[in-house]
């Protein structure tokens, strides 16, 4: 799709594009930021070169711009330290991950299968050194790493809420690259069934739990309201995501955003289609709100102690920095600026992601 479809929607393109955008989304949770953020920041940009994520000069400027550090500071504002840190890398990792498809691997589905399988083999190692056989290669080592230290000392019921998270993220990316090459594209419905996964939303609320040195009770975790309090999160972070970075998708040709699908489904402008994203978004929201105001005499009826009670509370809250920061971040990042568009503009791809992908054999 080329860029000039976006000049359809008569307001969508650039920095001025972006903020009207993002005003019509309606998240009235507060906004907070970690103290630590530049330590974390130059933490990772250190863990990301030690790994080979990152090299030469301008890999570092440009991953810079993007300020993924305050991502986290905004998810996580009580964290410090090596919390904080960890969290940074995770989420460099994420993003590091993420671009490669936006060049040619991302339309090859065989190709994608491959390299999500030799990450989710990480998973499935024991504890200590890999096997000799393990697949090697800077993004496969920096999850080891990841993958250990992440889940140093938390207990077996959060170890395993957090693996079937991952596998559902890595996974779900085959499913995105089938989007991108196939011929008939999903439903908004079908989309937001493979995005709720590689949005990452679910790993870090895990790490809120991490952060925060305790764990919900399965009972609770998957019960209701929390479930659908967790969904909504998922949809709201997609949402805002499709509505900030929607000038990035087109001038990609991602199909994998709910705008440019209602548009290439329905025929109707861009503006039009970013005004019901932003009102499902705020839709949501206000669903969220709900279930928060009614969640604490929940939980106190049920016979829930007070100490699973602030839990779960901390949690909740953790949904809430979620939303905001995601927000928050995406205006203060440079990823979906007019800079941010230009990095991935004309067959320019991120100097993270490699040299092109090989042609497939046969």
């Amino acid at each position: 799709m080329p860029m000039t479809e976006a000049r359809t929607g008569g307001d969508t393109v650039g920095r001025e594009g972006l903020v009207r955008r993002a005003a019509l989304l309606e998240i009235p949770f507060r906004s907070a930021v970690s103290p630590d953020a530049e330590k974390a920041r130059l933490h990772t940009l250190q863990w990301l070169h030690a790994f080979g994520m990152l090299t030469g000069e301008a890999a570092f400027e440009e991953y810079d711009a993007l300020r993924l550090e305050r991502a986290m500071a905004r998810f996580y504002p009580r964290a410090t330290g090596e919390d904080l840190m960890l969290a940074t890398d995770v989420n460099g990792w994420f993003f590091v991950f993420d671009d490669q498809f936006d060049g040619p691997l991302g339309q090859r589905p065989e190709a994608v299968a491959r390299l999500v399988d030799s990450l989710a083999r990480v998973m499935d190692e024991d504890e200590g050194e890999p096997p000799a056989d393990a697949p090697a290669g800077p993004l496969v080592e920096s999850f080891r790493d990841l993958w250990h230290r992440v889940n140093d000392g938390m207990p077996p019921v959060w170890r395993r809420r957090f693996r079937e998270h991952w596998h559902g993220y890595l996974l779900a990316h085959h499913r995105e690259a089938l989007n991108r090459s196939g011929g008939e594209l999903p439903s908004v419905e079908e989309f937001l069934a493979t995005r709720r996964h590689t949005i990452g939303i679910q790993p870090c609320l895990d790490l809120a739990e991490r952060c925060g040195r305790y764990t919900v009770p399965p009972e609770l975790h998957g019960g209701s309201p929390l479930a659908e309090m967790r969904r909504i999160t998922d949809d709201v972070a997609i949402f805002v995501n499709d509505v900030v970075s929607l000038d990035k998708e087109l001038a990609v040709g991602d199909v994998n955003n709910t705008v440019v699908l209602l548009h290439r489904g329905t025929g109707r402008p861009l503006r039009d289609c970013v005004r019901e994203v932003c009102a499902a978004a705020n839709g949501r929201v206000a669903r969220f709100r709900e279930h928060a105001e009614r969640l604490p005499g929940l939980l106190e009826a049920a016979g829930v102690p007070q100490e699973t009670r602030a839990h779960v509370e901390d949690y909740v809250d953790g949904m809430r920095n979620v939303m905001r920061g995601n927000l928050d971040w995406s205006l203060e990042s440079r990823r979906y600026d007019d800079a941010g568009v230009a990095a991935v503009s004309g067959g320019r791809r991120r100097p993270w992601t490699g040299p092109p992908a090989a042609p497939e054999p046969g």
